[in-house]
C-alpha cells in the first residue's frame, strides 16, 4: 500500500539553501525513495516572486514523489499540517552589525514561526533549525512552541560532522563512506569542537582508529580542527556566497537518519537539548554524538573524554550560555 504523503516545510525556500534543498526532498533524499511528500515553502513577501519561480521549477521537474507544493508568504498556511520543518530562513548578519542586532531580528522571526508551528503543525512534528545562530534559534523556537516536545527540536551540526569526515578522508586518501564516528561538540560556530578521538576508518584489515592511521597529533589537534571550524568562511571566500549545496545535503542527512535510523555501530552529530550528559549544562541546545532509532535520537554515553577535549567542550558550552543570555535579554 502506498504511503501517505508527509508535509515538509522549508522556510527561506527561495534562498540559496532552500533552492538546493527542495529538489533533494522532492527526490526522496530526505525521507526515503518510497515516501511521497507535499512541500510547504515559506519566504518573506519581497521574495514571493522568486518563490513562485521555485514552485514552477518543482512542477517542471515532474518528481514522482512530489504530491503537491504550497508556496506562501503566510506563516500559518506554511505551518499547517507539517510533519517535518526545516527552518532555513533567518536574518543574516550584515557588515557592521553587532551580534545583539542579529539576535534581536532572529528572536522575532523564530518567535512568530514557533507560535505558528505550535498551533498548526502535525502532532509529532520534527523541527530542524539551519539558520544561524542555529543552536540559539532552536532554543528560542523551543521557548515559543512549548507543546512541541524538546526531543523534536534540533539544530544542524551535521554539516560540520560531514566536513570533519571529508577532511579525514582527504588526508588518508580513503573513501569518505569508510570514515565514521567523528563528533562535533557544542555550537555551530567557530567555537565548535571537531573530535576524532573515537573515529575509525574501515580498512582491509578491519576498523582502525583515525589517530593511529593519521599518525600526526599536531595536525589533528590543530589544523584539522581550525579547517572544520572555518570551512564556512573559506567557502564564502572562494564562492563569494555561503555554502548552500553542502548545507542542503547535510539537512537531508540529519532528517533521514533521525527518521529512518542510523546504521548499527555508527553515530552522527546533532544539536539537541542537553540533559546534562558529559557535564554540558542542561538547557542548552548543544551538539552531541547521537544514534537514532524509531524516529528518536539518543546521546551516545560513556565515551572517555581527555583533558584537551574537556577544555574545548567547555569553551563552546560557555559561548552557548552567553548566546542564550543574549537571546533571552532580547525577549524582554
Amino acid at each position: 500500500m502506498a504511503k501517505q504523503p508527509v508535509r515538509v516545510l522549508v522556510t527561506g525556500a527561495a534562498g540559496q539553501i532552500g533552492y538546493a534543498l527542495v529538489p533533494m526532498i522532492a527526490r526522496g533524499v530526505m525521507l526515503g525513495p518510497d515516501q511521497p511528500v507535499i512541500l510547504h515553502m515559506l519566504d518573506i513577501p519581497p521574495a514571493a516572486e522568486a518563490l513562485n519561480g521555485v514552485k514552477m521549477e518543482l512542477i517542471d521537474a515532474a518528481f514522482p514523489l512530489l504530491k503537491g507544493v504550497v508556496a506562501t508568504t503566510d506563516v500559518v498556511e506554511a505551518c499547517t499540517g507539517v510533519g517535518v520543518a526545516v527552518m532555513v530562513g533567518g536574518f543574516p548578519r550584515k557588515e557592521g552589525m553587532e551580534r545583539k542586532d542579529v539576535m534581536t531580528k532572529n528572536v522575532s522571526i523564530y518567535k512568530s514561526q514557533a507560535s505558528a508551528l505550535e498551533k498548526h503543525a502535525a502532532a509529532n512534528c520534527k523541527v530542524l533549525v539551519v539558520a544561524n545562530p542555529a543552536n540559539t534559534n532552536a532554543l528560542i523556537l523551543k521557548e515559543f512552541a512549548p507543546s512541541i516536545p524538546e526531543k523534536n527540536i534540533s539544530c544542524l551540526t551535521r554539516l560540520d560532522h560531514n566536513r570533519a569526515l571529508g577532511q579525514i578522508s582527504e588526508r588518508l586518501k580513503v573513501q569518505v563512506c569508510d570514515v565514521k564516528n567523528a563528533i562535533i561538540w557544542g555550537n555551530h560556530s567557530s567555537s565548535q569542537y571537531p573530535d576524532v578521538n573515537h573515529a575509525t576508518v574501515k580498512t582491509p584489515s578491519g576498523e582502525k582508529p583515525v589517530r593511529e592511521l593519521v599518525k600526526d597529533d599536531a595536525w589533528l589537534n590543530g589544523e584539522f580542527i581550525s579547517t572544520v571550524q572555518q570551512r564556512g568562511a573559506a567557502i564564502i571566500k572562494a564562492r563569494k556566497l555561503s555554502s548552500a549545496l553542502s548545507a542542503a545535503s547535510a539537512a537531508c542527512d540529519h532528517i533521514r537518519d533521525w527518521v529512518l535510523g542510523t546504521p548499527e555501530g555508527t553515530w552522527v552529530s546533532m544539536g539537541v537539548y542537553s540533559d546534562g550528559s558529559y557535564n554540558v549544562p542542561a538547557g542548552l541546545i548543544y551538539s552531541f554524538p547521537v544514534t537514532c532509532r524509531n524516529g528518536e535520537w539518543t546521546i551516545v554515553q560513556g565515551l572517555p573524554i581527555d583533558e584537551f577535549s574537556r577544555k574545548k567542550m567547555d569553551a563552546t558550552a560557555e559561548e552557548l550560555s552567553e548566546e542564550k543570555a543574549l537571546a533571552y535579554s532580547c525577549l524582554s
